[in-house]
């Protein structure tokens, strides 16, 4: 899972994503309210935390327009303040849910937790295409008996793969996916990892391949013989 983290407390921003990281979760951060909304945007991500008092653009502003803009990417909602009205306008302008600082490491990740499971994209913790099964926990790629544990870059082109299973996916759009806008990272980074997870899936005898569409991208397909 991908998150994008919106707070201009950089000592807290980082403390933030060091957290998720250690936790399995792929974390971008960004500093200002506008840079959160096109980030926010981009559809590359799958929840966000996002701090209330920001440069440039406030987030309730962030969140009524990410609103407007019909996107459904859940929204963990952050600030200092405490009060009533506060948490009611967060609530009312689109967030998904309100936490006040400062808050314990737990409760952020049980907040995570409860907000992935209403996400439409997390309702099982498993994902299925042909004969392969990915536990979304422990990033294990299973297919009958045999099974393999993904590293992190591979956990996450598979699970994009298989939630966009019936599409063709380029290479910038798993760039942008998997290793974010900041990153450094070519399309030969890509071409590494698809061969990696090419070899576990022959390692695990599946019948799902990932085939390669010649320049538009890649995209699994059940029973080939080729890849």
């Amino acid at each position: 899972m991908r998150i994008l983290v919106v707070e201009d407390e950089r000592r807290l921003a980082s403390t933030i994503r060091d957290l998720l990281e250690a936790h399995n979760y792929t974390a971008d951060v960004c500093y200002d309210g506008e840079s959160g909304l096109d980030n926010a945007l981009s559809g590359i991500y799958d929840l966000m935390i996002l701090d209330v008092m920001l440069p440039k653009r406030d987030g309730f502003s962030v969140v009524q327009e990410l609103r407007r803009a019909q996107s459904t990417l859940p929204v963990l909602m952050l600030t200092a303040k405490s009060e009533i009205a506060d948490r009611v306008h967060g609530l009312d302008a689109g967030a998904d849910y309100y936490l006040t600082k400062p808050f314990a490491s737990e409760e952020l990740l049980a907040c995570l937790r409860a907000l992935s499971r209403k996400s439409t994209k997390a309702w099982d913790n498993t994902l299925t295409f042909g004969d392969l099964q990915l536990d979304l926990g422990s990033c294990v790629l299973s297919c009958g008996e045999h099974s393999v544990r993904l590293s992190r870059k591979e956990f996450d082109l598979m699970s994009f793969f298989m939630t966009n299973h019936n599409q063709v996916v380029s290479k910038d759009t798993l760039l942008l996916k998997v290793w974010g806008y900041e990153s450094e990272a070519e399309d030969n980074n890509v071409e590494v990892y698809i061969s990696f997870l090419r070899k576990k899936l022959k390692h695990l005898k599946s019948r799902v391949t990932i085939q390669t569409q010649r320049m538009v991208g890649y995209y699994l397909q059940e029973g080939a013989d080729s890849q």
